[in-house]
């Protein structure tokens, strides 16, 4: 929202943060600010425009992501398990588990590039049912360490028949040799 923006832009100016900016942009274009990012923060980005913009933190090496994600649709349409069909049955309860499952996978991939992350709680769920924090910081994570949490990805990815945009990107970045998180180089 432009106004939010420019309300932050001015408490900046107020109280002398000269190297604090605060930018309105679609992060589903290529190219959004050219300049070093040392933070990105994201509130209630709708359904995959999270994941472009986790994707667009990776690819700046921005040293903090924070992201409170919105709406999780992707999964949602996605999630299928034979074995675990009680998860995936009842509307309400495949909604908030492809929810919970979007975000652990959003974490761990985070992890697999590089990062620290925790999964919090940001508001009290009474204000909102939309309350999860993603919150990572640049970290030295062991290769092994990686391949296990990929591994969680891939094993759930596999059981519910998903395929997370996230993880899409990462992909390519990796055939590009921009972002080879699979093998911790």
């Amino acid at each position: 929202k432009e106004d939010v923006v420019e309300h932050c832009n001015a408490v900046a100016a107020k109280y002398g943060y000269t190297g604090l900016r605060f930018v309105r942009a679609d992060v589903t274009r290529d190219v959004l600010y050219d300049e070093h990012i040392d933070m990105i923060v994201t509130l209630h980005a709708c359904d995959t425009a999270t994941d472009y913009a986790l994707w667009y933190a990776l690819k700046k090496k921005a040293k903090y992501i924070f992201s409170v994600p919105c709406c999780q649709h992707e999964l949602n349409e996605q999630m299928e398990s034979e074995k675990l069909h009680l998860m995936t049955r009842y509307g309400i309860i495949k909604e908030r588990f492809a929810a919970l499952t979007t975000d652990a996978i959003r974490a761990n991939l985070l992890e697999c590039c590089g990062y620290k992350s925790q999964v919090l709680e940001f508001v009290d769920l009474s204000h909102t049912p939309k309350n999860l924090l993603i919150r990572a910081r640049k970290a030295k994570i062991s290769k092994e360490h990686k391949r296990k949490l990929l591994k969680e990805v891939d094993a759930m990815c596999e059981e519910f028949q998903l395929k997370p945009l996230l993880y899409r990107l990462l992909q390519v970045d990796e055939g590009r040799n921009t972002d080879a998180f699979r093998t911790g180089k």
